[in-house]
C-alpha cells in the first residue's frame, strides 16, 4: 500500500518536475516558483507531499531553506525507484517542456552567480561583496548627464542611474510598472528621476533634451525595433550616446506568452544595422554576459551621435537668365 501511495504521489506532472530540477542542484522556494512558473503556494504544498514521503530533503544554509533529493543514505531502500526516475528524465531532454524548464534553471544559477550567490560555502561569503556596489563605483567616473531610461520597467536600473546622473527620465507604457517605480524611487529618496508614460516607438520627450538613452532588455518588446532606436537618437543631444543591452537570437518561444516578448532576441548584425541605421557611429556590439547551458546570451551595443548632422546635399539650383 505504501509503494502505491509513492506511485499515486508521483502521477502529478509538477512533482516529477519538481524532482527532476532538484536533479541538478538545490534550490528555495522562491526559486523553484520562477524555474515552474506555478505559484510559490503551489510550489511550497508539492515541496511539503514529497518531503512528507522522503523524496526531498530540507536544510538550511546562508539565511536561506533549501530542497534538494535525499542523501544517499536514506535513498538506498528505494533505489530501483530513483533509477527509474533517473532514466524517464534522461529520455526527457528533447522534450519542449523540459527544455523549457532548464532555460529558466540556468537563468536562475545565472543570477546567483551574478549576485556573489554564497551556495552557503563561508569560503565564498565576502561582506560588501556585489555587483551593485561596483556599478555605483564606477558610476563615480561619469560627469553629471541627462539620462533616458527607456522602457524603465520597475524602474531598478532608472533609480541606479540617478545616483550618478544629473538627472533621469525614466519611460514605459504601462501604468502599474511606474507606480512601482515611483515607490521605489520614493523609499530609496531618489529624487531627480521623473517618470513617464510613453510607447518606445513615440517617446513624450523632447528633441535634444538628453544625453544618454538606456535601452536594457527592452528592444525585444518593441513592435518595431529600429523605430524605437530611432526614436532614442532623436531625443539625444549631438555627442550623446545610446547604450542597449539585450538578448541575443535564440529557441525559447516561451517567452512570448510568460514575458510578452514580440522578438525572440537579435543577431550582433542586426543591433549593428539598427544602430548605423539610426545614423550612430562609433558603433560597438560585443557579448555582455554569456553562461555555458544557458540558452540566453545578452549583448551590449553602444553608438554615438553625430557631434554635427551628415549634411545632405541639395540640388543646384537653377539660374534663370532673362533675354
Amino acid at each position: 500500500m505504501r509503494s502505491a501511495a509513492v506511485f499515486k504521489l508521483l502521477a502529478d506532472p509538477t512533482r516529477l518536475r519538481l524532482l527532476r530540477v532538484l536533479s541538478h542542484e538545490r534550490f528555495n522556494v522562491s526559486e523553484l516558483t520562477s524555474i515552474l512558473g506555478v505559484a510559490q503556494s503551489g510550489v511550497s504544498r508539492h515541496l511539503g507531499l514529497l518531503k512528507e514521503a522522503n523524496l526531498v530533503a530540507e536544510e538550511r544554509a546562508a539565511g536561506f531553506v533549501f530542497y534538494r533529493l535525499p542523501d544517499a543514505s536514506r535513498t538506498e531502500p528505494r533505489l530501483p525507484l530513483w533509477s527509474l526516475l533517473a532514466e524517464q528524465f534522461a529520455s526527457l531532454t528533447t522534450d519542449r517542456a523540459v527544455r523549457e524548464d532548464d532555460a529558466r534553471l540556468q537563468e536562475v544559477l545565472r543570477n546567483r552567480q551574478e549576485q556573489f550567490y554564497p551556495h552557503g560555502d563561508a569560503r565564498q561569503l565576502l561582506p560588501g561583496r556585489s555587483w551593485a556596489a561596483w556599478a555605483r563605483t564606477l558610476g563615480e567616473l561619469l560627469p553629471p548627464l541627462d539620462v533616458v531610461d527607456i522602457g524603465c520597467g520597475d524602474g531598478y536600473l532608472a533609480v541606479e542611474a540617478a545616483r550618478w546622473a544629473r538627472r533621469v527620465t525614466g519611460v514605459d507604457r504601462s501604468d502599474d510598472v511606474l507606480e512601482h517605480a515611483k515607490a521605489l524611487a520614493a523609499k530609496r529618496q531618489i529624487t531627480n528621476v521623473e517618470w513617464r508614460k510613453g510607447d518606445l516607438s513615440r517617446l513624450p520627450l523632447r528633441d535634444a533634451s538628453h544625453d544618454v538613452a538606456l535601452l536594457s532588455q527592452a528592444l525585444h518588446h518593441a513592435s518595431d525595433p529600429e523605430r524605437a532606436i530611432a526614436e532614442a537618437v532623436r531625443v539625444l543631444r549631438p555627442s550623446g550616446r545610446v547604450l542597449l543591452m539585450d538578448l541575443k537570437a535564440h529557441d525559447q518561444g516561451w517567452v512570448r506568452s510568460r514575458f510578452g516578448d514580440r522578438h525572440l532576441g537579435f543577431t550582433i548584425d542586426q543591433l549593428r544595422e539598427f544602430l548605423e541605421g539610426a545614423g550612430l557611429v562609433h558603433v560597438r556590439v560585443s557579448t555582455g554576459a554569456s553562461r555555458r547551458g544557458d540558452p540566453f546570451t545578452v549583448l551590449v551595443a553602444s553608438g554615438t551621435k553625430p557631434a554635427h548632422p551628415a549634411r545632405v546635399s541639395q540640388p543646384a539650383r537653377v539660374r534663370t537668365v532673362r533675354s
